[in-house]
Parts: structure tokens; sequence; C-alpha cells
């Protein structure tokens, strides 16, 4: 009698703690997701219209490659922000860049000393980062079968101020005694800047009587028309336009190893003197606005749009170096 009362209490206390609130495991756990999802809901989705605002860009046709894919990725989630990128040369794009009228400059080489004195003048400062590598490539016609190697010295004898280069057998007898057609870049470019100073030595020294261009397609279609072409550009458009084209591997002098342009030996440097870092530089009173610090320290995280557009980027520790630099760069200019 006494254990039938014992157990007739027990049951009565666990219905009252069930009436009172008392919860099951599956009442538990239902509260617990209804809490995170509740958590959720309140918190505000990313707004895609948040960021507006315009951004002008202009300089190399080389960083143009990398600048378009940046810009075209970045827009599909914030479109609300225009972005505009020119091509009117390293040179060119830092002329608009000291003048004021664009907030980015492309560049395949430093800023020069007559463009800082241009910017200071025009009191326009501005913050400097490397965004990829490249190399330079020269590029002949796919039926080209005797030139496909070449020293420095040869190439120097071709593009040099006051070379007497016409045929192909003014630089070697072997070769055809034929008119050699040059293409290249024009006076504007970060790549004739350096294609001259490394093969010629010394920035614009170069001979005339080319085709120059700032549109590197012109070259491609120029030398893959004639087989006694040649021409020079930014590696991502050999690569773009391998199956047209042909490359030259280049020794750095008699002797040396011919070494062929790719991802590897302008990495490891062993591609010289034809390997070069490439930039963007971003006036500070521009870094003062939230389109382009975002886009900036987007630029700087899609490591993946470099090599998408066919440069080669840099390694995790300088890729981290830059955004820092961003980051102080951005407290700088007053945010």
């Amino acid at each position: 009698m006494f254990l039938k009362r014992i157990l007739t209490l027990l049951s009565f206390l666990t219905i009252l703690s069930i009436g009172c609130g008392g919860k099951s495991d599956s009442d538990t756990k239902k509260d617990k997701n209804d809490s995170v999802n509740s958590k959720k809901s309140s918190e505000t989705p990313k707004n895609k219209d948040a960021i507006k605002g315009e951004i002008k860009a202009d300089g190399s046709s080389t960083v143009l490659l990398i600048a378009q894919a940046v810009a075209s990725e970045y827009s599909k989630s914030n479109p609300n922000v225009k972005i505009s990128v020119g091509r009117s040369g390293t040179g060119g794009g830092f002329k608009k860049f000291a003048a004021g009228e664009i907030d980015i400059t492309n560049a395949s080489r430093p800023i020069k000393a007559e463009e800082k004195a241009l910017c200071l003048k025009n009191n326009i400062e501005y913050f400097e980062f490397q965004v990829a590598w490249d190399g330079l490539s020269v590029v002949i016609n796919k039926e080209n079968t005797w030139a496909k190697n070449m020293t420095v010295s040869q190439l120097k004898a071709i593009w040099d101020k006051d070379s007497k280069v016409e045929n192909w057998s003014d630089v070697d007898p072997t070769w055809p005694k034929e008119k050699i057609k040059l293409f290249g870049a024009g006076t504007d470019s970060g790549t004739f800047d350096f294609f001259t100073e490394v093969i010629n030595g010394k920035a614009g020294l170069s001979r005339t009587n080319y085709q120059p261009t700032e549109d590197d397609n012109v070259t491609v279609n120029g030398v893959a028309k004639d087989k006694y072409a040649l021409g020079y550009f930014g590696l991502a458009y050999y690569e773009e336009n391998k199956e047209k084209l042909g490359v030259v591997s280049v020794a750095k002098k008699e002797g040396d190893k011919f070494i062929s342009p790719n991802e590897v030996t302008v990495m490891d440097k062993t591609y010289s003197p034809l390997s070069r870092p490439l930039y963007v530089y971003v006036k500070k009173s521009s870094l003062k606005r939230p389109e382009v610090q975002d886009f900036m320290t987007f630029f700087l995280r899609r490591n993946d749009l470099i090599s998408q557009a066919k440069y080669i980027k840099m390694d995790s520790l300088m890729q981290n170096d830059e955004q820092e630099k961003l980051a102080k760069a951005i407290k700088d200019s007053g945010n």
C-alpha cells in the first residue's frame, strides 16, 4: 500500500512539472533551433545597394586585363558602383592622374621622377600598390623557325636607336634576307620604357621606324599575319594568343641558357631581364571614399583574378604585405 502511494505521488509530480512548463528533449532542441533562426532573421543581410559612386581608372594596357577582370567581378556584387577603365598607356595614365582626372592609374613600371614632381605641383598625393608580376614576351610568326632563340644583344641590335638592322640576315647571316616588320609599344607605354631600358640600356632609347601602338591586339594581328614580323608585349597577351603566335626564348648573354617566359621563370627571375612587377596608384583623396576603399580591398584580395587574366599572382606573403599597406593607407587618408 505504501509503495502504491509513492508511485501515485511521483506520477502526479511529473504531470504537474509538464503542466507548469517542463520540456522534453525534443522541445528543448526545437527551442534552440527557433532561437538560432530568430537571430538569423534579425541580422541585416549585406545590402548590395549600400555602396554607390563612380571610380575612374586609366593607364597601362598591360595591367588593363587585370583591372577589367577585377572591375567586372566587383560590379556583380556592387551594381551601383560605376567603374571605367581606360588604356592610355602608363605614361598617359600618369598624366591624367597628375591632372586629377582619375582616381586610379595602372602602371607597368614605377612612377618616374618627373611624374612625381607633376603630382606634387598639383597637390596630388598617392599610394602605390603592387598587384602582380609579368614577363614581357618577344613574339614571332608561327612560321618563323630561325629566331626561336635570341640573346639580349641580338634584340638590342634590332631595337637600338641607331640600329642599322633592316633584314633578319643583318642579325645573323644564316637567317633569311627578308625585311623585319617591327611592332611594339607606344612611347607613352610603361612596356616601352621597360623594354627599352633592359634591352637597349636606357628607357625610351629606341628606333622609331616600327609600328607603335597602345593596343596590343594590333601587335598580335600584325605579327600573326606576317612571317617576317617581330613584336613585344606583356606575357598575358601571348598566353591569350599562343595559338596564333610563336614566342622567343631569351638568353641574357651569349652562352647562357635560352629561357621562355612563363609563370615559373618569371617568379624565379630566370627569365631575365624581361620580368617585372605591375602596379596600381591610388589618389589619397580618392581613398577617402567608401567605394574606392571597398574596390581596392577587393582588388588586393582577389589573387585568383590575377591568374584568370593570365598574369602571375604574388605569393601570399607579398599579398598580405600589400593588404596591410592598404589598411594603413585608408587610415592615413583620414578614415
